[in-house]
């Protein structure tokens, strides 16, 4: 990351995809831009939505942690 930023829970829902805001996730403690992915689209994943911690999901996703390495990690959840 060449800049770390720093997100609350509250200021992380501010970036929900919606109206052309970007969509971040944070999964981990790590804040994550899942605005270009095209599973993303305005913000929601199989009714995941952007602007919210998915620990709890990612547990029961049918995929593995190592998907999150291919998104741009853009900070810290605090």
């Amino acid at each position: 990351m060449a800049e770390t930023k720093t997100f609350t829970t509250v200021q992380l829902a501010e970036f929900n995809g919606k109206n052309g805001k970007p969509a971040y996730i944070a999964y981990k403690g790590t804040v994550y831009d899942v605005t270009e992915s095209p599973q993303w689209l305005d913000g929601d994943h199989l009714g995941h939505e952007a602007g919210n911690e998915l620990n709890d999901q990612m547990e029961i996703a049918p995929h593995s942690d190592d998907v999150m390495e291919r998104m741009k990690k853009v900070g810290t959840l605090v």
